[in-house]
């Protein structure tokens, strides 16, 4: 390849930028449809998920990572535990507070939906070829790189 070529191929950045934000969502929307079939909302999966992630948060809390209303979290986590997968409990020093933790089960449900994904995704990188999976290991790193920054 000479420099030409190489010159020829490169993208200023707020070109990629769009280009790269479509596919990242329309992948992402992708793997979020591939799930098992439930009754299980998104927001509730989201909601479950931070939980998992975070050990324990107040409802407060809860509402401020997942970005909604304290009034929908509350929805949310009413649903969420009706199911049995998520467990309130006493908050260590506030009378007034709860703390918010998945249970078993609500691990167990998330881990079944982590499954289903990751293999409808595996079946879809297996259809490509050494190199193109090659490539996309490199940018999930550089992904990585962009997400920590």
């Amino acid at each position: 390849m000479t420099e030409r070529t190489v010159t020829a191929n490169r993208v200023p950045p707020a070109q990629l930028a769009p280009q790269l934000r479509d596919a990242i969502t329309r992948l992402n929307r992708r793997v979020r449809q591939a799930r098992p079939v439930g009754d299980l909302t998104v927001t509730q999966l989201s909601a479950l998920t931070s939980l998992r992630l975070a050990g324990a948060l107040t409802p407060r809390e809860l509402a401020d990572v997942e970005r909604v209303q304290p009034p929908t979290m509350t929805k949310i986590v009413a649903k969420l535990e009706e199911r049995g997968l998520v467990q309130r409990t006493p908050h260590p020093t506030d009378g007034r507070q709860v703390i918010l933790a998945a249970t078993e089960g609500g691990r167990a449900v998330l881990d079944q939906f982590e499954r289903a994904r990751n293999e409808w995704l595996a079946s879809r990188l297996a259809a490509l070829t050494e190199d193109e999976r090659d490539t996309l290991r490199r940018a999930a790193d550089i992904l990585q790189q962009l997400a920590r920054a």
